[in-house]
């Protein structure tokens, strides 16, 4: 009886993770998951026959940059399954130190036929990063969406502006932040975030453009349709996404979703108005930005519409 129990047990702590939702038979008996051998344990299936895999698709960033819009649009093909939450899986040492069984078991449960597909805006800016996710895919598809990094200095500012806020917690003014001693201060975070040919440079290094997909976020704003069509035809998904899919909220001001009659806009903390910036400094912003953004065309061989 005692090896019996043994038995169990070992068995129970070698299981895969349960589903995010509970799975029965016709009797109401709950049905565990299995690990497909053939698999090398990188998928978890269960009887209904979705299952969970590693990623296909990944959203590398940029933080500020539209991830979330991005996700959300691309959700609504019916071949795609997106993670609900930023995995953080290859940023975080804890994390990756739990091995792809742990990231495996944080991927949504899907069909057959589906992509998966995560998102963490951190993993642009990491260096770290690009060769833990070629170790696990040299093949997979990466989609980078970025804005004018002017505009993404704003709005990183104007988060942690409202995190702090609802903290009750101190915040330096933006012009304090921005500029140091008379110059763009250099020390700042939400800075090097934005110089987008440093970051890139290093992702080059294990993979090439035919892996990676930019997304303009400046026009994913503007008229989502355009872009979302350049993502579907990145990753040679069928052509499903359709202008019946967004509407202008004019009260919020930037485009919601439609999917199959039900409407959703993103949370209300994007779109915040960014806090006023002295045309001066804004000036001196543009001027920084001028070199790093011609390099970061080179690397891409594209332009964008920025100041």
């Amino acid at each position: 009886m005692a090896a019996l129990l043994l038995g169990l047990l070992l068995f129970a702590m070698q299981s895969p993770p349960l589903p995010s939702w509970p799975l029965a038979d016709d009797d109401g008996l709950l049905l565990p998951p299995t690990v497909s051998p053939s698999d090398n344990g990188t998928t978890v299936s269960h009887p209904n026959g979705t299952l969970q895999q590693l990623p296909q698709i990944i959203i590398i960033g940029v933080r500020k940059g539209g991830t979330r819009a991005l996700i959300e649009m691309l959700s609504l093909h019916s071949e795609v399954a997106a993670a609900q939450n930023e995995v953080h899986f290859f940023d975080w040492e804890g994390r990756f130190q739990k091995g792809l069984p742990w990231y495996l078991s944080q991927m949504p449960y899907a069909l057959p036929h589906q992509l998966t597909v995560e998102k963490t805006p951190a993993y642009f800016t990491s260096s770290k990063v690009p060769k833990r996710i070629y170790q696990m895919n040299p093949d997979i598809k990466l989609l980078l969406i970025l804005r004018d990094p002017t505009e993404r200095v704003l709005s990183d500012y104007t988060q942690v502006f409202y995190n702090r806020l609802q903290k009750h917690k101190r915040y330096q003014p933006i012009e304090s932040v921005l500029v140091k001693d008379g110059e763009i201060n250099l020390g700042y975070k939400a800075l090097n975030r934005s110089l987008y040919f440093v970051h890139m440079q290093n992702w080059l290094q294990y993979f090439s453009l035919e892996n990676i997909h930019v997304v303009d976020g400046d026009e994913l704003i503007r008229d989502p349709l355009p872009e979302m069509k350049k993502v579907e035809r990145f990753l040679k998904l069928e052509p499903q996404i359709t202008a019946s899919n967004f509407y202008f909220n004019k009260t919020k001001g930037f485009y919601c979703l439609r999917d199959h009659g039900r409407e959703r806009c993103l949370h209300d903390s994007k779109g915040r108005a960014h806090p006023h910036v002295a045309p001066a400094i804004l000036q001196k912003l543009y001027r920084f930005f001028h070199e790093p953004n011609r390099k970061f065309f080179e690397l891409v061989g594209r332009t964008f519409s920025w100041k």
